[in-house]
């Protein structure tokens, strides 16, 4: 049964999951754009913009140590978190739009260096408010059934910008080619704000626990260390590392397989719509079938989904047309809407574990390197297909290209990523926490917490 409080009200829900809308634009967007924004309408060749791409996150895997620890240890009237979504949201709109800018260098070396820096200054920024939102979701209820449902409703939010991002930015720019620079840039600008503005929602719409702001913080040390023996949290993270390494290379492909495989660049944004519409009208079912099964069984069933509809992808062949690769995208979106929910849901209960084992909270610490994770999945995946792209022959706009680049844009679109799907399957199988252990584990803090008070 329930406690009341960890009810958690419609209008929080719809509050919080609303600031995911911004968050999961700008990383869609990225994910699907960038790739072929620098190749074939910036005219980088394709190594120097892995160069640039990798340059400009490396810095992540210190910024969110770093920027976790400072914010569990953040205290101000509004609370730890939600300060960083009040005076970040600006600079995050900023950083996002001078990503689409195309500076007036024709040196190849300078674009690449003017990327790289424009990419480390969004991704620090990135993080300063993400992360801290991310952190949210354990302090806004403690049941378990309770967290999908919150997770449920980000989710919502995060697909509905995940569609926006595919469709949108196409209907503006048109095809991604050199003389369209400019409407690019118009894209950037116009969603900067689109995703900054929803942040300012969350931060008038939740409230954060006070109880947790009033508990010892440990050191950095004591963070990381109560994280590497956190069982749950690592099978967890290992899950949402390969899973979302997964969907990153199909969503850096998807427009590279449309073009130059299936000669549908003019159709991309209605097959990148059948996937997500799809995704959203399911998200209740994984919600359904979390609470029947646990949140376990039900990614693991997800997954064999998505990876079965992945590996068909290497055969399908131009001449089937425009209904059957929409079909196809509509059967990804079933599989892509369990990603989005489970992956997510698994993290928050690791926090009571580690509660119960170190007798603090890490939130903070649990979700910078929960967000590690999915930029080291970015990190990985951009350079690794703009690579293979370029060693395949690629070449940019052509009408007709080398056998071996379209086998390549096969094989990172089909049989790659679902590879990292059977990783973050394996991690599955053995993910120790059980919806009647997580249960379990809330009842001892609760012990605890009462034997302290009295």
């Amino acid at each position: 049964m329930k406690n009341a409080r960890d009810r958690v009200p419609t209008f929080t829900k719809l509050a919080y999951g609303a600031g995911d809308f911004g968050f999961s634009f700008t990383d869609t967007a990225l994910g699907v754009l960038f790739a072929i924004f620098l190749v074939d309408v910036v005219g980088l060749v394709p190594r120097l913009a892995a160069l640039a791409v990798f340059i400009g996150k490396s810095w992540d895997y210190i910024n969110d140590l770093l920027i976790g620890y400072l914010v569990d240890r953040t205290r101000s009237r509004w609370g730890r978190r939600r300060p960083y979504l009040l005076f970040g949201f600006i600079p995050f709109g900023v950083a996002f739009a001078m990503l689409w800018w195309r500076p007036p260098f024709e040196s190849q070396w300078a674009l690449a260096i003017y990327y790289a820096a424009a990419y480390f200054v969004y991704d620090t920024i990135l993080t300063v408010v993400s992360l801290p939102f991310f952190a949210l979701t354990p302090e806004l209820t403690q049941d378990y059934d309770e967290r999908t449902s919150l997770t449920s409703y980000r989710m919502a939010f995060s697909l509905v910008g995940g569609l926006v991002a595919f469709i949108v930015p196409l209907m503006i720019i048109g095809t991604m080619r050199p003389e369209n620079t400019g409407k690019v840039f118009q894209m950037g600008v116009i969603f900067a704000i689109a995703s900054s503005l929803p942040l300012l929602i969350t931060f008038f719409g939740t409230r954060e626990r006070e109880e947790y702001a009033h508990q010892e913080q440990p050191t950095l040390r004591e963070s990381l260390r109560a994280a590497r023996r956190n069982r749950p949290f690592l099978f967890a993270a290992g899950i949402f590392l390969f899973t979302w390494t997964a969907i990153e290379i199909i969503q850096n492909m998807l427009l590279f397989f449309l073009k130059y495989r299936m000669d549908l660049e003019a159709e991309s944004d209605i097959v990148a719509g059948a996937v997500f519409v799809t995704a959203i009208i399911v998200l209740p079912f994984w919600v359904w079938a979390s609470q029947k099964t646990d949140k376990r069984k039900s990614y693991i069933y997800g997954m064999l989904f998505l990876s079965a509809v992945m590996l068909t992808l290497i055969f399908i062949d131009p001449s089937l047309g425009f209904n059957y690769v929409i079909s196809l995208a509509a059967l990804a979106g079933f599989g892509v809407s369990a990603v989005h929910v489970l992956t997510w849901a698994m993290i928050p209960d690791a926090v009571e574990v580690d509660e119960l084992e170190s007798g603090a909270r890490h939130e903070g610490m649990f979700y910078a390197l929960v967000s590690l994770f999915k930029k080291v999945a970015s990190s990985i995946s951009i350079p690794l297909t703009l690579l293979v792209l370029d060693w395949s022959g690629f070449i940019s706009n052509a009408s007709q290209q080398p056998e071996s680049a379209v086998w390549a844009i096969r094989i990172l679109m089909g049989p790659v990523p679902s590879l990292f799907l059977l990783g973050g399957i394996l991690f599955a199988v053995f993910y120790p926490l059980s919806r009647e252990s997580h249960a379990k584990a809330r009842e001892e803090i609760a012990a605890r917490r009462e034997a302290i008070a009295d």
